[in-house]
């Protein structure tokens, strides 16, 4: 007999929330933003079509190897019976590793561009790349809600038709749910696909790069790096300065863990994975920062699984743990970004790999969830299962997830934006 518990999971929907106004006037910020974002998108401002700059080949594949450890470190959460005892222990820092790529690849393939593009412009080109599948996400995530139903997802069933309705068109606009219209019991801002809480944080990165950091001054960024990395050491450290950390964390007490929700707590951890990754990739963007290392994108993917991989440091209520998650964040992850951005790909199965990798990083993160809701869901139904059967049903969920990414990536993603291009993206530069 085996005993299963999804402990992230089960946390999410067991801890106490408030239900304050400041809840629902945070959630109205974040909404504001987005609406923002639409006026913005409709402005007439002139601005000419640019073509994409050449990509970085091993960030591409390294943003893959996140994602397949993203997947893995699901699957191993639902038998888990603590953040401590997770198997990938440090899976959940890929967010943070994501954060530091985008601020990255963001500074490079924008900076320099801004006297041929408009604001409007950089918000369109953002979209059409990372929006078609937030709604490919939700849509797979509506499909299969049901499925997940039980004691892992205690709210479906018990919630009227016109509120998953709601849900859905307010997911597809990426508009967060509050916890009134949390129909799975996670309190998360996306209850049909969870992971797109960090694309959330990830638009509002973008949203303040293209008004406020872009603007800044290599001297005023590194200050707000050198903040935001407090910030990172406030929370991982538990030092609460902000008095915004709760007990109610757990074992997660010296982990980032956290984010998805719109609690004062939840919203200061999201803000805090955000910041520092993002404007320090940003920085090292600016500076030109990179080392180059022969097979620079194998020794990356050794090192970023590594230190995923690692076990709790100490213990659940060792600060060690906390400040391994710290150094990984501040420290390792820039270094391993500079590493690949100034590291050659050499060898036909090499670039084969890494192409695969970075071409369905993006579809696997957003569209394995719904999948996991369902392989959860079933563990804890049948704990009599023989071991085999849970080996079985978890290698069937990868590799599903992986053929799923894919299947989006050809014939959803990849035609959906080539077409936004083309009658969104380039229309008024040859109407014009």
């Amino acid at each position: 007999m085996y005993r299963f518990i999804c402990n992230d999971c089960m946390c999410k929907y067991k801890s106490n929330f408030n239900n304050d106004k400041s809840i629902w006037l945070q959630s109205g910020a974040i909404t504001l933003c987005c609406f923002l974002l639409i006026g913005i998108m409709s402005m007439n401002q002139k601005n000419v079509y640019l073509s994409s700059k050449p990509r970085y080949e091993i960030l591409d594949g390294l943003r893959g190897v996140a994602s397949v450890a993203v997947v893995l470190f699901h699957l191993f959460e639902t038998y888990a019976s603590s953040a401590a005892t997770q198997i990938i222990n440090h899976g959940y820092l890929a967010v943070d590793f994501f954060f530091v790529l985008s601020g990255f690849v963001i500074g490079y393939a924008y900076d320099d561009r801004w006297d041929r593009m408009s604001i409007g412009g950089f918000f369109k080109r953002r979209i059409v790349r990372l929006h078609p599948m937030v709604i490919a996400g939700t849509v797979i995530g509506a499909c299969l809600y049901f499925f997940g139903q039980g004691e892992v997802s205690p709210a479906i069933g018990n919630v009227p038709a016109w509120k998953i309705v709601l849900v859905f068109f307010m997911a597809c606009l990426m508009i967060p749910c509050g916890q009134k219209m949390d129909i799975r019991g996670w309190n998360e801002t996306n209850p049909l696909n969870g992971p797109t809480w960090s694309l959330m944080w990830e638009y509002i990165g973008n949203i303040l790069y293209a008004f406020v950091f872009r603007r800044l001054p290599n001297i005023m960024l590194a200050i707000l790096v050198a903040f935001a990395g407090f910030c990172t050491l406030d929370l991982c450290l538990n030092l609460n300065v902000f008095d915004l950390l709760t007990e109610a964390r757990g074992s997660k007490i010296y982990t980032p863990i956290g984010g998805w929700s719109l609690t004062s707590e939840q919203l200061y951890i999201g803000a805090t994975r955000l910041f520092y990754p993002f404007l320090c990739g940003l920085l090292l963007s600016r500076l030109k920062s990179s080392i180059k290392v022969k097979g620079g994108f194998w020794w990356c993917s050794v090192m970023l699984v590594a230190a995923l991989s690692v076990p709790c440091v100490g213990g659940p209520d060792n600060i060690l743990n906390g400040v391994y998650n710290s150094f990984c964040i501040i420290v390792l992850f820039p270094l391993i970004v500079i590493i690949g951005a100034g590291s050659e790909i050499k060898g036909g199965r090499s670039a084969g790999i890494c192409n695969f990798l970075g071409e369905i990083s993006y579809p696997l993160y957003l569209t394995h969830y719904p999948l996991m809701y369902m392989q959860m869901e079933w563990a804890l139904s049948h704990p009599e299962m023989p071991l085999y059967a849970h080996v079985m049903t978890g290698a069937g969920v990868f590799v599903l997830s992986i053929f799923l990414a894919w299947a989006c990536l050809k014939l959803y993603d990849l035609p959906v934006r080539n077409w936004l291009k083309e009658h969104w993206l380039m229309k008024r530069t040859v109407n014009g």
